[in-house]
């Protein structure tokens, strides 16, 4: 979405899932003069967008705001945007954002509140970044294609929406090479058209809904979901004793409920490694399982935040530092009432809450709305115990929870 503001001409995007971010990412589009209409087909037309200014009050409601640095000095040459918001689980550094940024002859000057950047003039550079960052690379890739020469991307994330949105800005007309590897090369072009696409699916959302079957048990197929990009996460479903088979486009995940889970250690890592946006959903299935189980933790600082609302439901983890954590099991969940931290966080809770005895009830679940479409209904569907309800003391929609 954030890089239909570099063309005047219509974006169709299909496949869109509608969740709370899309539709903010509409709202701002909308703000800045463009227009965005349509939900799980969105149409952009950026062509009447004047300002290159974010709002405050919206663009601290997500994380994804930064991505509208890169895309609005590519199509303005200048940007002001608030600090991005979202979810808090440790510092997600934008200083190789604006690194790269700088290199390729943007200005920025850096508040506690805001960014604001000038770049009269992009021209291509090499930037290396000491970590792959998605954003980080998103970013510098909406700069890129339309910038004066040549950029070259070093240590650039690999992750699938990586690869889709160079999809997207090759149908627009932009010059990549290297995708899907760690070096991109992007040769600037004068302007972008516009395109249609469809956007890949979340593999995120795919893998969240697999490991929840391997801890409650039963049998899902998963349509629609590439299996290659969850290889690290089905393996290590398959070690702790769920059945998995794939085919072109789809997997399946299956565990009898009277088969024991086995305790299976796991890092994350960026892609092509254990995902960290799945890290809690594992650790709650790991509740399950008979024996100690060690959870590394080596993308984010603050990403166990779900841990102490687990030992509540009477889970039995230890947390060392802030890398690793200690999962004894099997443990027997009683449901509670619980406090969504995050988006990630949530989904956790929600397994979890599955394999309880007893009702749980999730407050402040919009985080989990924020990144999964109707995650009750789907889950519903399919023999989950679950609804939305909203509580007249709380205006945020909560998920209740049954085994």
């Amino acid at each position: 979405m954030a890089a239909a503001l570099l063309t005047s001409d219509q974006v169709v995007l299909t496949n869109v899932p509608r969740v709370t971010d899309t539709r903010l990412m509409g709202e701002i589009i909308t703000r800045l003069g463009g227009a965005a209409s349509g939900e799980g087909e969105v149409r952009i037309d950026a062509s009447g967008a004047r300002s290159s200014e974010v709002p405050d009050e919206l663009g601290r409601r997500m994380r994804a705001t930064i991505l509208l640095l890169g895309a609005l000095i590519g199509r303005f040459r200048k940007a002001r945007l608030p600090r991005p918001g979202g979810d808090d689980i440790g510092a997600r550094r934008v200083e190789q954002h604006l690194r790269g940024l700088r290199q390729m002859g943007a200005r920025i000057e850096e508040t506690e509140t805001e960014l604001v950047a000038e770049a009269p003039r992009l021209r291509g550079a090499r930037i290396v970044f000491d970590l792959p960052t998605v954003t980080g690379t998103e970013n510098i890739l909406l700069a890129a294609v339309l910038a004066e020469g040549r950029t070259e991307i070093f240590n650039a994330a690999r992750e699938p929406h990586v690869q889709d949105l160079c999809s997207l800005l090759g149908k627009m007309g932009a010059r990549i090479e290297g995708i899907g590897t760690e070096r991109l090369v992007v040769d600037g072009v004068r302007e972008l058209g516009g395109a249609e696409h469809s956007v890949v699916p979340d593999y995120l959302e795919a893998g969240t809904y697999a490991i929840a079957v391997a801890a409650a048990g039963g049998e899902l197929r998963l349509e629609c979901s590439r299996p290659e990009d969850l290889n690290i996460v089905l393996l290590k479903l398959e070690q702790a004793g769920a059945h998995v088979e794939s085919g072109e486009g789809w997997f399946r995940v299956g565990r009898r409920r009277d088969s024991p889970i086995k305790p299976t250690d796991m890092s994350t890592w960026p892609y092509p490694g254990f995902p960290t946006d799945l890290q809690a959903q594992y650790m709650a299935f790991m509740t399950q399982a008979e024996g100690e189980t060690v959870i590394s933790e080596y993308v984010h600082e603050n990403r166990f935040q779900h841990v102490n609302q687990l030992a509540r439901m009477g889970a039995s983890i230890s947390v060392e530092g802030r890398l690793h954590a200690f999962v004894h099991g099997p443990c027997r969940l009683q449901g509670t009432e619980l406090a969504v931290p995050d988006i990630r966080s949530g989904a956790a809770l929600v397994i979890a809450a599955l394999c309880a005895e007893g009702e749980s009830v999730l407050r402040h679940a919009w985080h989990v709305a924020r990144g999964y479409e109707d995650l009750a209904g789907k889950l519903a569907s399919v023999g989950a115990r679950i609804e939305n309800v909203t509580a007249e003391s709380d205006s945020s929609a909560g998920s209740r929870t049954y085994e």
